[in-house]
């Protein structure tokens, strides 16, 4: 049973990512700052959720939150600044879309550098813990999820539809066979036998 809030702060806001771990697209952030009286029976860590109840959510939270924010953080940041900053850089910005500014930040994960003087908390596995991070982490995916669709009519060899960027044995097979896009990640390792490969 996710929490609603995990500090005494009514204005609490939770904040999580999706995509650090793809090998192209974006990392996008997200948070959230719901009422006290939110609830519905479908919410989870959007990991947890298929791709209809994800979309089901999405304009449910856009509706009934307090407040919410969505940060893009570019392949090519993601590779000048590397992804767990990018991660963070995203939370931020996304807090900083905010149209209240919340008393208390929840923060999926471990990691996290201070935004403002507002007093936060790390805590793993966080967005199956709290509502707020849940939330913020059904945001995030969903809106990558509909700029991976988005890019996949550009390059549909790489089947982005389907694994959103993720190394995949099929996308990193259309890599080996079609090599890199301006979308992927520079930086990361695209394929196991990289040493080899001409980017």
């Amino acid at each position: 049973m996710l929490k609603l809030n995990y500090s005494q702060y009514k204005l609490e806001t939770g904040t999580d990512e999706a995509g650090r771990g793809c090998l192209s697209g974006p990392v996008v952030a997200a948070a959230v700052i719901l009422p006290e009286n939110f609830k519905h029976d479908l919410l989870n860590d959007s990991k947890q959720l298929s791709e209809k109840k994800r979309q089901e959510l999405r304009p449910y939270i856009e509706k009934y939150a307090l407040a919410y924010g969505v940060a893009f953080i570019s392949h090519q940041e993601v590779d000048e600044i590397n992804v767990l900053q990018a991660s963070i850089t995203g939370m931020h910005r996304a807090i900083s879309k905010l149209s209240i500014q919340p008393k208390f930040i929840i923060v999926d994960g471990n990691k996290f550098n201070p935004y403002k003087d507002i007093p936060r908390e790390t805590i793993v596995k966080g967005d199956a813990k709290f509502m707020s991070i849940a939330a913020a982490s059904v945001l995030a995916k969903t809106y990558r999820d509909e700029y991976m669709e988005k890019i996949h009519k550009e390059y549909p060899q790489y089947n982005w539809k389907k694994n959103k960027g993720y190394p995949t044995k099929e996308h990193r097979n259309a890599i080996r066979e079609f090599g890199i896009t301006p979308y992927h990640r520079k930086t990361f390792k695209l394929l196991p036998e990289q040493l080899k490969l001409k980017l």
